[in-house]
């Protein structure tokens, strides 16, 4: 069995269109067997070739309970053999594989984040007091108001933008573009000014909103070029691209929460160096200016290095984008899978966008925790250092939300959807308690039950709704739109984020409580009837249906992409289950095999003849001895119906 173990379990990519092959000859039980070990992997499938999904319940949790201990067991004994080699080559692992790829995320949440923090700097006594704080005596209401809404209209310009532009021109192209677009908007915000501080506060507005159109873009970007690179651009799909795509992509978005964290702990560093060792009021505008602009230069440095590394070193970021508009002769921008996209998976958009809606309204409204019950344990206080501490705690909370979102988002047993669903239910919990009764939890008495509640909803917030948007928005799309559905939905959440800021400038703090909850329901009633679940499902499957709607045969794919495991219960109810068969698919499959090893005998042929001119890479060595023996001695009558006459006599 030697030979067949370096092929690799193999998800063939297309439908056959000739209609000519025979029906699959009976085979040896070798050769079943060689079959069975390509396209029946062991972390899907049983010893009896029964996919993970048809199982009865009890039959799953033994089977996934199995698989997650031998991953587990594999997993620690691969880190120990590093940390025998070299002590460190662990941590070299993590940064290359988790925290490159999700760099411009972190610098991102850094600067963010610290557009929130550096307002009440910005307000506090001492400071630019009145400019920033109402009544706004000397700067225009509006252009301070505006500070929120230009930065989020930035993102959202920058989502829609750049994921079209990245399904038009490349992942490689968008990740560039997005880090320096976010390197001259960190130069704009570090020497922004004006002849009067009204003058400051519109150079400041505009440079948020340049700014914001980088960051939106690395939404898009970085989800569908950290899942693709997991995934591969080949046909050979891995255990590790089905066991830990999830996570290689959730551990990328993490690092945004690495750069709230790192931007909390500078900002009160800053401010301690500048303002003589003391956190307290009054804060000299001098220490202000300083802290505010030395915060957004040291981003500045690591976005140029970004810079330098997506131009340099990451050539291949758009290598499956390419094969797959290859594939259906596309050079620009893909708009018939755009029209198919919203003919077949319509309502995932509603999934994925009206989700990320309702969870960015609850991402703004854990803000309105921390404001009350601060008021209540130190109702003098006019420092912003409280603030700021509870802010760093928050984020340490938030932290490990998102690191075990990232442990359990692949497990079968919880996985995307129920992940998602428990945390917006969670949330809502923790909102509509204090809502009806706010009073009691504003007491004195009561105020640890607030602060719990505070850091619960962030917990469940970051395990849960925020990291299963942004990795469902890109997994659940076929690759050509992929970007542009991604950023689409990234772009409605940014909507929820607007609608929280401006509402909540027109409403007390009581009514925002009554308020908020209910787009926890929301979030968690579009996730159950239109959010499939992808949590299990090889992705080189989902490309494999996407081929055969592409060819106008829908109901000609069998696999387990239309499993009702993988179904949202709107599409369970418009019965697309109904195409499954795991006996047809099996047979599909290998005829799908015959003709990719066809069109590399061909090539072969062409290549010997000198006849051959394609400069595509094709990866021909994985046809082992015992697969190429089946298809010759099944071939029927000798003469392939994909091998014109003169090819089958250069193979002779």
């Amino acid at each position: 069995m030697a030979e067949y173990r370096d092929y690799g379990p193999a998800a063939p990519h297309g439908p056959d269109m000739t209609g000519t092959h025979d029906p699959i000859h009976d085979m040896t039980p070798n050769e079943r067997q060689i079959f069975d070990y390509l396209l029946k992997p062991d972390d899907s499938y049983n010893e009896h070739g029964i996919y993970w999904g048809d199982m009865s319940l009890l039959d799953q949790i033994k089977f996934v309970s199995k698989g997650d201990a031998q991953e587990t067991r594999r997993e620690a004994s691969n880190v120990w053999s590093m940390f025998k080699k070299d002590p460190l080559s662990p941590v070299s692992y993590y940064f290359k594989n988790m925290v490159l790829p999700g760099a411009g995320l972190g610098l991102e949440g850094y600067v963010l984040f610290s557009i929130g923090n550096i307002k009440p700097l910005f307000e506090a006594k001492g400071s630019f007091t009145q400019c920033w704080k109402k009544p706004h005596k000397i700067c225009n209401a509006t252009w301070i108001a505006a500070v929120e809404y230009m930065e989020i209209s930035g993102i959202i310009v920058g989502q829609i933008l750049v994921g079209i532009l990245g399904d038009w021109l490349g992942r490689r192209w968008g990740l560039i573009q997005d880090a320096s677009i976010m390197f001259i908007g960190l130069i704009m915000l570090t020497a922004a000014w004006g002849v009067t501080q009204n003058g400051w506060v519109i150079c400041y507005v505009w440079s948020l909103f340049f700014y914001g159109i980088g960051v939106g873009g690395e939404y898009p970007m970085t989800a569908t070029s950290g899942m693709e690179n997991a995934v591969g651009s080949g046909k050979v799909s891995t255990k590790e691209d089905r066991l830990h795509r999830g996570r290689k992509v959730t551990s990328a978005f993490l690092m945004q929460g690495w750069g709230q964290f790192f931007n909390q702990v500078i900002l009160i560093l800053l401010l301690l160096i500048f303002h003589h060792g003391s956190g307290n009021p009054p804060y000299s505008k001098v220490a202000v200016q300083w802290t505010y602009r030395v915060s957004f230069a040291i981003p500045a440095v690591g976005t140029l290095w970004l810079v330098y590394y997506r131009t340099f070193k990451m050539k291949a970021a758009g290598k499956q984008l390419a094969a797959a508009k290859k594939k259906s002769k596309v050079t620009g921008y893909d708009t018939d899978s755009l029209k198919l996209t919203f003919t077949y998976f319509g309502p995932r958009m509603i999934a994925t966008a009206g989700a990320w809606f309702a969870n960015d309204v609850f991402f703004y409204g854990n803000k309105l925790f921390q404001s009350e019950f601060i008021s209540v344990i130190l109702p003098d206080n006019d420092s912003i250092m409280p603030g700021w501490l509870y802010n760093l705690i928050n984020v340490g909370v938030s932290l490990v939300g998102y690191y075990l979102a990232s442990f359990l988002i692949d497990n079968k047993l919880y996985g995307r959807k129920r992940m998602q669903m428990i945390g917006f239910f969670m949330d809502f919990i923790l909102f509509v308690v204090p809502a009806f009764n706010f009073e009691r939890y504003k007491s004195i008495q009561h105020v640890k039950e607030f602060q719990t509640m505070y850091f619960l909803s962030s917990f469940f917030n970051q395990f849960g709704p925020n990291a299963v948007t942004f990795l469902v928005a890109a997994e659940v799309y076929p690759t050509p739109i992929r970007a542009t559905a991604h950023g689409v939905s990234a772009a409605a959440g940014k909507l929820g984020a607007l609608l929280a800021s401006v509402l909540y400038n027109y409403i007390d703090t009581q009514m925002k409580f009554y308020v908020v909850p209910w787009f926890g329901l929301m979030g968690m009633l579009v996730t159950i009837l239109f959010l499939p679940d992808t949590t299990g499902l090889d992705l080189k499957e989902q490309e494999r249906r996407w081929q055969y709607i592409r060819a106008g045969k829908e109901s000609d794919y069998h696999g387990v992409a239309v499993h009702p495991k993988h179904l949202s219960w709107w599409e369970r109810w418009r019965g697309v289950g109904r195409y499954y068969d795991a006996e047809a698919d099996y047979r599909q499959k290998i005829e799908e095999m015959r003709a990719d090893w066809e069109a590399s005998q061909a090539r072969k042929a062409d290549e010997k003849a000198g006849q051959w001119d394609d400069d595509e890479e094709h990866d021909d060595s994985v046809w082992s001895s015992d697969v190429s023996t089946f298809f010759e001695k099944t071939r029927g009558s000798g003469t392939s119906p994909l091998l014109k006459p003169k090819e089958k006599d250069y193979m002779e």
